[in-house]
C-alpha cells in the first residue's frame, strides 16, 4: 500500500507541477503538512540542499529522496518514476499532435496561460524556501525564531554573486563548507 499511496501522490504531483523540479516544493510542502511525521518541512530544506548540489533533475532528486525516506531503495524508485511519467506521457501526446497545430491560436493561448502558472508555482517555491531556511518555528525562544546566521550566509553570497561572477559551483561548495564549519 505505501508504494501504490507514493505513486499515486507523486503522479499526481508530476501531472500539476508546472515549471520543472522547483515547482514541485509547494506540493512537497503540503505532503509534509499531512503527512504523518515521517516527512517534515525541514527534511524538505535539507533534501533541496543535497537535491540542488548534486546532478540531475532537482523534482526527481526530491521525489527520489521523499520515497526513499518513506518506503526505502523501492520508494525512491518508485516516487521518482512517477514523478517524471506524467511529463513523459504528455510529450509523447503533444508531440504527435503538435506539428499538426503548433500554428493554432488556442494552443499558443494554452502556453500563453501556462506560464503564470509557472511563475505563480516558482515563486511559492522560491518563497517556502527562504521561511525554511531563515525561520525557526520550532525554536524554543522567541529570539531564536530568526536563523540570523543563515540569513548573513544568505545576504554574504548574494552579494557575492553579485560582486565576483564566478561559476555556481564555487558558492555551493563554499556554502556548504561553511555550514559545516558553522554547525547550521
Amino acid at each position: 500500500m505505501n508504494l501504490v499511496y507514493l505513486a499515486f501522490t507523486f503522479f499526481k504531483i508530476g501531472l500539476f507541477s508546472v515549471g520543472g523540479g522547483l515547482a514541485t516544493i509547494p506540493f512537497l510542502f503540503e505532503l509534509a503538512d499531512n503527512s504523518d511525521g515521517w516527512l517534515t518541512r525541514e527534511m524538505i530544506g535539507n533534501m533541496l540542499a543535497v537535491a540542488q548540489s548534486i546532478p540531475g533533475a532537482i523534482g526527481a532528486n526530491l521525489a527520489a529522496y521523499t520515497g526513499h525516506t518513506y518506503a526505502g531503495i523501492a520508494g525512491g524508485y518508485i516516487a521518482a518514476l512517477s514523478l517524471t511519467a506524467p511529463s513523459i506521457i504528455i510529450i509523447i501526446l503533444i508531440a504527435k499532435v503538435l506539428q499538426q497545430f503548433k500554428e493554432s491560436e488556442t494552443v499558443k493561448s494554452i502556453f500563453s496561460g501556462l506560464r503564470p502558472a509557472a511563475a505563480g508555482l516558482l515563486s511559492a517555491a522560491c518563497f517556502g524556501v527562504i521561511v525554511l531556511s531563515i525561520w525557526n518555528s520550532a525554536a524554543p525562544e522567541w529570539y531564536e525564531y530568526l536563523r540570523w546566521k543563515e540569513l548573513l550566509m544568505m545576504g554574504i553570497v548574494f552579494i557575492l554573486i553579485i560582486k565576483l561572477n564566478k561559476h555556481p559551483i564555487f558558492y555551493i561548495i563554499a556554502a556548504g563548507a561553511a555550514g559545516v564549519l558553522l554547525k547550521l
